[in-house]
């Protein structure tokens, strides 16, 4: 959004960049929750910035977000009135009239749990859906969310632009959590939310290792869907496993700001609290079996560790067994290789069954790291570095790759 040049007795150019930013999907998932249009929500919004730009009302002051919020509800009532067409599709705008009238709860207390809830409805394929849910429950530009997905801008707008149309015309709405069937699309809205957190893991052509504000946003939202859904396992594994990567997000980088991995992380630097919480959903999650309870029982293991060298190898061995036999995802599968790799049956086994694996496209450069890496333990350093060095050409994240370059020149000396 460009704003204007112009300073708001204090509220300055750079706020409004900042709020939009940040408060952004905030503020599209209430206008959606109350005009039950995705297309007019933006265009209202829109239109409220641009008067913010230029408007002295110190209101303005106080909360920017809430000021924007409450001057697009206003110009979607004047859009409907206006509009015979918009009249006949929401026509409880007109009868209501007013800015700060709720249509309906928001599940989890979370207007964005709502717009994500939308957004996975089961007309629309999967990677449209994530491409939805970046958009406007993460906020990426619609030019960040097409690198992520792989393809070029121009296809990315006209793929959301026709989703938007499609949930319209269908008369999808935004539902209270009393009234909306949270069985029809949880599944499909826990995978969404762990697929944001993971892209703002490590973020795709990108010189930072990853999105703090994705990160942010995933666990809120699945905070905010286990409140909606309190009695539900998985759920509950998705939140645990969400904290306890989280609690160990500080150890990633080293003091100098350079990826580190696991091995070499400092973990005097994890977050004891988050890992405590989440070790306490991971205990309720297991039970349920379920793919991301599981998982979380994985990364409950890493954190449980005093350091590498006491890494309970065997357990999570199995959970990996046990995960692959019920969810054999590509990523799970080389994942199970690397763990045991450093278990049984060992490195060497490891590395036969990671040569065997079929070609996983995008998911290729996780293949040749995990050779590299298990090359270099096995003293083959030649084949590490030519490993290492294909890694880096694959990797579009600045940081990963400045990372393999070091294992290279490690591997040199």
């Amino acid at each position: 959004m460009a704003v204007t040049s112009r300073q708001n007795r204090g509220v300055t150019d750079l706020d409004l960049e900042q709020v939009f930013r940040g408060q952004w999907p905030r503020i599209l998932a209430s206008l959606v929750r109350y005009t039950g249009s995705i297309e007019l929500a933006e265009d209202c919004i829109q239109l409220a910035f641009e008067r913010a730009a230029t408007n002295p009302d110190r209101g303005l002051l106080l909360n920017p977000a809430a000021w924007i919020t409450t001057v697009a509800k206003r110009i979607a009532i004047d859009a409907v009135r206006r509009d015979a067409t918009l009249r006949g599709k929401l026509p409880w705008l007109v009868e209501t009239a007013s800015p700060h009238v709720s249509a309906t709860d928001a599940p989890g207390n979370d207007d964005r749990l709502g717009l994500l809830f939308v957004a996975c409805t089961p007309a629309l394929p999967p990677e449209t859906r994530l491409a939805l849910a970046l958009r406007f429950v993460g906020g990426l530009p619609t030019r960040e969310v097409a690198a992520v997905m792989l393809v070029n801008h121009a296809a990315m707008n006209a793929r959301i632009t026709r989703a938007k149309k499609q949930i319209e015309g269908e008369g999808i709405r935004f539902e209270s959590s009393d009234e909306f069937e949270l069985s029809d699309r949880i599944a499909d809205v826990r995978i969404t939310i762990h697929a944001i957190y993971t892209v703002g893991h490590t973020a795709s052509d990108s010189p930072e290792l990853g999105s703090a504000l994705l990160r942010a946003t995933a666990i809120e939202l699945a905070r905010a869907l286990r409140a909606a859904a309190p009695d539900d396992l998985e759920t509950a594994g998705l939140l645990a496993l969400l904290l306890l990567t989280h609690a160990r997000d500080n150890g990633r980088l080293d003091e100098n700001g350079r990826v580190v991995t696991l091995e070499r992380a400092d973990r005097t630097r994890w977050d004891g609290d988050l890992i405590l919480e989440g070790l306490d959903l991971a205990t309720i999650a297991l039970p349920g079996g379920g793919q991301f309870a599981l998982e979380a029982g994985i990364s409950g293991l890493h954190c449980q560790a005093a350091n590498w060298e006491s890494t309970d190898w065997a357990s999570i061995c199995r959970l990996y067994d046990r995960l692959v036999e019920r969810w054999p995802s590509p990523s799970a599968q080389i994942a199970r290789i690397v763990a045991h790799s450093f278990g049984e049956p060992g490195p060497l086994v490891a590395l036969a069954e990671l040569d065997s694996l079929p070609d996983f496209g995008v998911l290729g450069r996780q293949v040749v790291a995990a050779r590299a890496d298990i090359l270099r333990r096995i003293g083959r350093t030649q084949e590490a570095r030519a490993a290492y060095g294909l890694a880096r050409a694959m990797e579009r994240n600045a940081q990963v790759s400045d990372y393999y370059g070091r294992r290279i020149d490690e591997l040199a000396d």
